[in-house]
């Protein structure tokens, strides 16, 4: 397998998670203020690390097109 599809998987597992942390911070915004933070909180993090595998992959394909 290529790093440029193990960095595609990685993403996609990333994004899922995020979309489920994120539905979750929601969900619980009315019940429970503190739950919602912190899942909130979690999400943000993966998105961080979206950001970075992002730029990875964007770097990888400049890279094999030079």
């Amino acid at each position: 397998m290529k790093p440029i599809d193990n960095i595609k998987n990685k993403q996609l597992k990333l994004i899922d998670k995020y979309k489920v942390l994120i539905e979750e911070a929601y969900n619980l915004r009315q019940t429970d203020s503190a739950l919602s933070d912190i899942s909130e909180f979690d999400a943000i993090k993966l998105l961080n690390k979206l950001n970075r595998l992002k730029y990875l992959s964007r770097e990888f394909k400049h890279q094999v097109a030079s």
